[in-house]
């Protein structure tokens, strides 16, 4: 008797440690296949990144078998030049920093939309300039980057509502003096992306904080978006399709709950402010549901509305039209998922 049970004891034994050995293989062949991707910010991480976070937080690229590690960026330029260089695989990317960047010889293609509204916005305060509507801009002196091309979009803009962008006067303002040259009234206006706003009116004591955000007055442009060069495409295409459907899920779960969000986006960036975060995220949310998105899902774009952009680009900024990219080699329509992503 004692021997049967000893030989069942056994045999048990036997067949847990295969069953163990067989899960533990099964682990390690299952974390063998993930697939390593290296994902550039546009910028440091910010409240308006939670997106990506909340993608990896969540389990969404582990599902797809994806190991994404995510790095900050230095602006535009940068996060470019670390998806040429390979330093990152794909990159967070704004399409009119893109077209002149392939005007110089960059390979870089979109392959989802996510900021469908362009973020460009003119700052002011209240008593003071209060710039609130496009003809506000005729007379104002404009805290800006007198080498960026953005003054050249303000330009553009007045432009097209009949305006004289000559009477805008563009002084050049680094980024990081351009708050205080508002709040000191060195300036009467500076020029940030939109979602700066919750971080402008906690530096702001005595005024309204006023935004005059261009793409709630007509300019159709799009801007960031996932982008990666034309060899990584061609050689991972399937990597692409499941970085772009889980990083959508990411931004659906995100902008549905600014809250969780945040407090997922704090694991990964514990200096971060919740209450910021949250409220980035409602001006994000601005930027990436639109009729088209409720339509066709986040991350869509036309053919039709990149050929526009990138016109709108080589009018308006001076570059060399002869060396200006053909809007059919700026992106890719055919990695967005095939079951749209509805916000």
């Amino acid at each position: 008797m004692l021997n049967r049970i000893g030989l069942s004891l056994c045999v048990s034994t036997l067949l847990l440690g295969g069953i163990i050995a067989g899960s533990q293989q099964a682990n390690s062949a299952s974390h063998a296949k993930m697939t390593n991707v290296t994902f550039s910010l546009d910028f440091i991480v910010l409240g308006r990144h939670s997106p990506w976070y909340v993608a990896l937080e969540k389990g969404y690229y582990k599902e797809e078998g994806l190991n994404v590690r995510i790095v900050p960026g230095k602006g535009s330029a940068h996060v470019m030049q670390q998806v040429e260089s390979g330093a990152a695989d794909i990159g967070f990317v704004d399409v009119p920093s893109l077209v002149l960047a392939r005007a110089r010889g960059a390979t870089i293609k979109m392959v989802a939309i996510n900021y469908q509204k362009a973020p460009y916005s003119i700052f002011s305060l209240d008593p003071g300039a209060n710039i609130t509507k496009p003809k506000d801009m005729e007379g104002l002196t404009l805290g800006s980057s007198a080498d960026s091309f953005v003054p050249k979009i303000h330009k553009a803009f007045m432009r097209s509502h009949g305006l004289d962008p000559n009477k805008l006067k563009v002084t050049n303002v680094i980024p990081s003096a351009r708050v205080a040259a508002l709040i000191t009234k060195r300036v009467p206006s500076v020029d940030f992306f939109v979602m700066s706003k919750p971080g402008i009116s906690r530096a702001v004591k005595k005024a309204k904080v006023k935004t005059l955000l261009l793409s709630d007055h007509g300019l159709k442009l799009y801007s960031n978006g996932i982008g990666a060069k034309e060899s990584y495409i061609k050689a991972n295409p399937e990597v692409m399709r499941k970085f772009v459907r889980a990083s959508l899920r990411g931004w659906k779960y995100a902008l549905a709950h600014p809250g969780e969000a945040a407090d997922m986006q704090n694991k990964h960036a514990k200096a971060l402010n919740r209450q910021i975060t949250i409220e980035e995220l409602a001006i994000v949310k601005n930027l990436a549901v639109t009729d088209d998105t409720k339509k066709h899902g986040l991350g869509w774009f036309s053919a039709a509305g990149m050929k526009a952009s990138v016109a709108f680009m080589v009018n308006n900024t001076g570059m060399d039209k002869s060396k200006a990219p053909k809007a059919e080699d700026m992106y890719d329509l055919s990695f967005l998922p095939k079951t749209p992503v509805m916000p």
